[in-house]
């Protein structure tokens, strides 16, 4: 399922502006005019990968809405999008938790800029994972939902490098040179350790598909 974005702004023609330029197939875009309803959307358990934040808003200010984010989320990146110019606003914003201001009006392509920014940091940060499939990458160890997964070496190197580029083929190269290093492995056994992650995998809802002519594809299914 793609990222959602959550867009806090009261004004409905910029807002359709920044849905219409954001909103792409790779992710979508959650408008909301209203500060109260944001700040009791993000009080409470959500998924956004985002939040694009208006200061001036009805009911409840920006400042507010994120006060009331930062108070059960820190993880979330925050962008700050607001006409107000005062260096003691962006101050505010900032050490309310906010992760980067825009002062309008700006240019589109530095938005865009700035959110896959945000994006691509807020990624890096996060464990690798697909469905219930996680590497902790500081302990090195796999697990299914709550149940640990240990592999031999070899197995879990193969999908760990597997889980780097999940929803994409990888070819055997790419395998070889990443996840052995370079090391003489043949494609006989890659395919015996496939073998065995698909067994591992089984009723996990994580697919190991081979794709025909070019390589294994990890994917949820």
């Amino acid at each position: 399922m793609p990222p959602t974005l959550l867009l806090v702004e009261d004004d409905p023609l910029l807002a359709d502006t920044l849905v219409a330029t954001l909103a792409t197939p790779e992710q979508q875009v959650e408008h909301i005019a209203d500060g109260g309803v944001a700040a009791a959307r993000l009080g409470e358990p959500h998924t956004y990968a985002l939040v694009l934040l208006d200061l001036n808003l009805p009911t409840r200010s920006g400042l507010e809405v994120l006060a009331t984010l930062r108070a059960v989320d820190r993880h979330t990146p925050v962008l700050i999008l607001t006409a107000r110019a005062a260096i003691e606003d962006r101050v505010k914003g900032l050490d309310l938790g906010a992760d980067d201001y825009l002062a309008k009006p700006f240019a589109l392509d530095e938005l865009e800029a700035r959110v896959r920014a945000l994006l691509r940091r807020r990624s890096a940060d996060e464990p690798p994972s697909l469905g219930a499939l996680r590497l902790d990458p500081q302990r090195q160890r796999f697990s299914l939902g709550e149940t640990p997964l240990p592999l031999p070496p070899r197995e879990h190197r193969l999908l760990a490098c597997l889980l780097r580029y999940a929803g994409e083929p990888v070819d055997k190269a790419r395998l070889i040179d990443e996840a052995f290093a370079g090391e003489a492995v043949g494609d006989n056994a890659i395919e015996v350790y496939v073998h065995r992650l698909r067994r591992r995998l089984a009723d996990s809802g994580i697919g190991l598909r081979t794709v025909r002519g070019i390589g294994y594809l990890l994917e949820t299914q």
